[in-house]
């Protein structure tokens, strides 16, 4: 699947004690339209799963084209990876990344799916906010940007 280009985003989340966790995510797809659902594949075990579950809810970053840099951030092990990045809370209180997404969806979970090493995450889209941006892509191995027209 590396030779199959996706595009990218960061989830994130509030874990029991109000801290933002997250995770970097290529594994999103758009799975219903009424309601409006999203799914998110997160890796088993992870802080940042164990946070969504326990919260409820979570917020799919759609990176844009110089989101790369965040994206690197928030596929490590960096705990502190909230203090290197500008982030807002949204209405919700979900954090958004602000400076490194073009679009936001927060999403209350929905469904619970264990496959493998990784859990599947059902969530209704409650809300979606937008700006200008180009999107960026993983494929191959490497960051690009969607071509301009």
């Amino acid at each position: 699947m590396s030779s199959f280009p996706t595009g990218v985003a960061v989830v994130t989340t509030l874990d029991t004690e109000g801290l933002p966790r997250g995770m970097t995510c290529n594994s999103v797809a758009s799975v219903t339209l009424t309601p409006p659902t999203l799914l998110v594949s997160l890796r088993a075990g992870s802080a940042t799963l164990e946070a969504v579950v326990a919260h409820g809810s979570f917020a799919v970053n759609l990176l844009h084209s110089g989101g790369q840099r965040t994206a690197e951030l928030f596929a490590g092990p960096d705990p502190d990876r909230f203090s290197r990045v500008c982030w807002r809370r949204s209405p919700s209180g979900l954090p958004h990344l602000a400076d490194a997404a073009f679009a936001v969806a927060d999403c209350r979970v929905s469904g619970l799916l264990d496959v493998g090493d990784h859990t599947v995450v059902f969530g209704e889209v409650g809300a979606i906010s937008h700006a200008d941006g180009t999107p960026l892509l993983y494929g191959l191995r490497r960051f690009t940007a969607w071509p301009h027209q």
